[in-house]
């Protein structure tokens, strides 16, 4: 204990001294971190020290943050206990002891000052926020200062210490993150302590509906616990009387802006009171007064909002005949809040605004309050960052660079015609061919047909090389497509099959269109005169169709050898020879007449 009472009066910054002075005292196994039995008695000597400093400070009724201040010298200005809380707190900062030393010493410090002592101490931590702040000091001391404050809370007056009270507040706020738990009302449990006392019996000489009155005060029983309501059919059907009773009042006795005007609550040296007056006196007055309703009005939305709040049970959910009242109530209150001057509409939209937005706050109260803030990043090195940034191309890419490198080498790498060619027809089709074939045993869903881009490319590739194999898509798909030369011989028996029917069709339907063209142009044909042998065709006459290959000509010419023997070997011929020949029957032959008959007539 003297050591440290050496080192409080030595002058210069604690970093010079102080873990000296702990290995002095202690003398620890580790010559830089204490074990737990080593930090538990340097807390104990140093907090007789601070208990023995406090009681000669208030034996010789100096400040309890100014002790020994006149004893200092040389660098030196503050007194002994600041001095102590300064080294303790870079002891704690550097980790060379115990990081909750520190807030327990603060605690101590607390409870042994007066009130007005504590004014000096709360400053001292004020002053110390940013280090105790620290995440390896807050994760051990976050508990005791919490405790620490809410101890100094309950001793301070609500009325008479207002501004200490928001300064601790305060401090809690920037010293606790948002997302701490400890901070928050999970439970949602309601302050029912606060209870508004008011009149029970009606005074003599007072013109007041006394039962109004109590009416009106008595919905504060409910607005400061609206969880009692949910589940108690017989407060809910009580407070809804009574909330229709005040709102009808409200209804009956509108305010004009000349009230409004008269009661400006923009002004900045208007006070407003943190709980209204409850004497039946003022009752008219109160009524009359447009901040008053606005307080009552908004306490009714607060409460509607908690019994529409998400995230419910189906338990604590109201019912439905509940959730139609809560609406139609709703409404109500809305529209006497629009109703009330000055600028109802705006303050009506202001209220809103903040009961939506703490609809997100409830959701993450549900959500078990999820850490939302995000860690600072670390600070890189240059060596570290240029390490890992990815290299920059000339060209843009690491292929463009080389191709451009080999260019400077090879004049001719980008103009050689090897460079980008063309496929031909046979190997761009092989691998579709190979899985045709039913011996390779290629599951259907792996055919390259099933691939769009293959198809596509090879539809335009046949298009320029293949025409005929790009006509029989149509009719076969995409393997109809493939040359018969890569197919195996079953698989090209099958699409071969298919292409010789195809190629039968169209010459059937080709002659019978070209038998049909010369029976309608006949027709239409008009009667002719042949003035050298006094031959005249008559438009009635029965129109013939002279074939060269099949019928013998007009001048007597018949078909030689050669032309007949050909026409027999060519099947297709024949049956174009036969349809031919149905077509001469139909138009030479009438009424069972022959082709020389028609002559003679023709002559006669």
């Amino acid at each position: 204990m003297e050591a440290f009472k050496r080192a409080i009066i030595q002058p210069g910054p604690p970093e010079s001294f102080a873990l000296q002075t702990v290995q002095e005292v202690i003398k620890p196994q580790k010559q830089t971190k204490l074990a737990q039995d080593e930090n538990q008695l340097l807390e104990n000597i140093l907090r007789l020290l601070l208990q023995e400093f406090v009681s000669a400070a208030v034996q010789s009724g100096e400040k309890i943050m100014q002790f020994g201040q006149s004893i200092d010298t040389g660098e030196t200005s503050q007194g002994h206990i600041p001095r102590l809380l300064d080294i303790v707190l870079y002891l704690c900062e550097k980790e060379h002891i115990e990081g909750g030393m520190i807030f327990q010493l603060l605690e101590d410090l607390t409870e042994m000052s007066t009130m007005k002592n504590c004014k000096d101490i709360f400053g001292y931590i004020e002053s110390k926020q940013d280090i105790l702040g620290k995440q390896e000091l807050f994760a051990r001391g976050k508990l005791v200062m919490l405790r620490t404050c809410n101890q100094l809370l309950r001793r301070l007056s609500k009325a008479n210490d207002v501004v200490f009270c928001g300064r601790i507040l305060m401090f809690l706020a920037h010293f606790f993150p948002l997302s701490e738990r400890s901070a928050l009302n999970i439970k949602g449990v309601f302050n029912t302590s606060n209870v508004t006392k008011y009149e029970k019996e009606p005074l003599e000489g007072i013109c007041i509906d006394f039962n109004f009155y109590e009416t009106f005060w008595g919905l504060q029983e409910y607005f400061s616990n609206p969880s009692s309501i949910i589940h108690a059919p017989a407060k809910w059907k009580k407070f809804t009387s009574s909330l229709s009773v005040v709102l009808n009042t409200f209804e009956a006795q509108p305010l004009s802006d000349e009230e409004g005007d008269a009661n400006n609550l923009e002004e900045e040296t208007v006070n407003f009171s943190i709980k209204y007056l409850t004497s039946s006196k003022l009752m008219g007055l109160e009524l009359k007064d447009p901040s008053f309703r606005r307080h009552v009005l908004v306490q009714c939305l607060i409460l509607f909002d908690y019994l529409k709040a998400p995230g419910k049970t189906d338990k604590d959910s109201p019912s439905e005949n509940m959730k139609e009242e809560i609406t139609s109530c709703e409404e109500r209150v809305k529209k006497l809040l629009e109703l009330t001057p000055p600028k109802g509409k705006e303050f009506l939209h202001k209220i809103e605004h903040i009961l939506e937005r703490e609809k997100n706050w409830v959701w993450w109260k549900r959500d078990g309050c999820l850490p939302y803030e995000k860690q600072p990043m670390e600070k890189k090195t240059v060596s570290d960052v240029a390490r890992k940034r990815k290299p920059r191309w000339r060209m843009g890419n690491k292929e463009l660079s080389q191709l451009w490198k080999w260019a400077d080498q090879n004049p001719n790498a980008l103009t050689d015609p090897q460079r980008v060619q063309t496929p031909l027809i046979m190997e761009y089709w092989k691998p579709l061919a190979e899985d045709m074939d039913p011996a390779a045993g290629i599951e259907a869903e792996y055919h390259h047909k099933n691939n769009r881009v293959y198809c596509w490319k090879g539809l335009r590739l046949s298009a320029r090389q293949d025409l005929e194999g790009f006509s029989k898509f149509t009719d076969n798909g995409i393997e109809g497509v493939v040359p018969l030369e890569l197919l195996p011989s079953d698989v090209r028996t099958k699409f071969q099959s298919k292409s010789n029917d195809r190629g039968k069709r169209a010459k059937k339907e080709e002659a019978k269109g070209a038998a049909h063209q010369v029976e309608e142009n006949q027709v239409a044909t008009p009667a002719t005169e042949n003035d050298g042998e006094g031959i005249r065709t008559d438009a009635a006459a029965t129109p013939m169709e002279f074939d060269a290959a099949t019928v013998p000509d007009l001048q007597g010419g018949t078909p030689t050898p050669e032309e007949l023997q050909k026409q027999n070997s060519d099947p297709d011929g024949q049956e174009a020879g036969q349809l031919e020949a149905d077509a001469e029957v139909e138009a030479g032959i009438i009424d069972g007449e022959t082709d020389a008959d028609a002559d003679l007539d023709a002559v006669g």
